[in-house]
């Protein structure tokens, strides 16, 4: 299984958020650069970084701070999410040597977009379902749907999307453990790989999710604490189950 560490961008700065409220945002590290830096170190391979102005304003925000760290962190693969809603957003990261786009209010509310960058970038193109009760939210979680997040799911894998990144928000920045339950559903649900987001705490928290067979891992928070030491949980992640 990937761990994905993760860098969250806001006024410019690296920060977490507690279950999606932009108003708990706290800073987490002085610099991304440098924290990216400490990532490899540790023996990441791919991060995953998410403009947390532009998911709210639906425009890039802070992609000068992204491309800064792209720039100076060759040694990594990077994904990045917020604010991504048409294909010159799409056009621009991936021309700037961003791996892999996260597309994810579009894929409720512009499908046919989602469609277009599969086409053009196949594999490069990522969802990102968040969920509040089950149900979607877009618009940095501002905005909750009335679609479940399987039926979501179904959807973007007969567009063609390979990777979904799901995120319980009530978990997120709770460091109250992945809700296992939705994702071993999301997972029996589609052939996509799935990537975890939000709750992850611990080494166990990895070993639980490696053991139910998903491909990815997200964690911000617990390596910012220090309650998950990056280097151990890429090497749990990495053990056969």
């Amino acid at each position: 299984m990937l761990v994905l560490p993760a860098i969250d961008i806001k006024d410019g700065n690296c920060v977490r958020l507690y279950k999606g409220d932009y108003s708990t945002a706290h800073k987490v590290a002085e610099d991304a650069v440098d924290t990216a830096k400490k990532f490899i170190d540790a023996g990441a391979g791919f991060m995953h970084m998410v403009d947390l102005d532009g998911a709210k304003d639906g425009k890039r925000v802070n992609s000068d701070v992204i491309l800064n760290v792209r720039k100076n962190c060759p040694q990594i693969k990077i994904e990045v999410g917020g604010g991504i809603r048409s294909m010159d957003s799409v056009d621009y990261y991936i021309e700037n040597g961003i791996d892999r786009v996260i597309l994810g209010s579009a894929a409720i509310k512009d499908p046919e977009f989602v469609q277009e960058a599969v086409s053009k970038y196949a594999s490069q193109i990522a969802v990102s379902i968040d969920a509040r009760n089950g149900m979607v939210s877009a618009e940095g979680w501002t905005d909750t749907s009335e679609v479940h997040y399987i039926d979501l799911a179904k959807q973007m894998e007969k567009i063609g999307i390979q990777y979904i990144i799901f995120t319980d928000i009530s978990k997120d920045g709770m460091l109250s453990g992945p809700n296992l339950p939705m994702l071993d559903e999301l997972k029996a649900s589609v052939k996509c790989n799935i990537i975890a987001s939000g709750g992850v705490a611990n080494l166990k928290d990895i070993i639980n999710l490696s053991a139910l067979g998903i491909y990815g891992a997200i964690t911000g928070k617990a390596i910012y604490t220090g309650s998950l030491e990056l280097s151990q949980a890429i090497e749990a992640g990495s053990i056969k189950q």
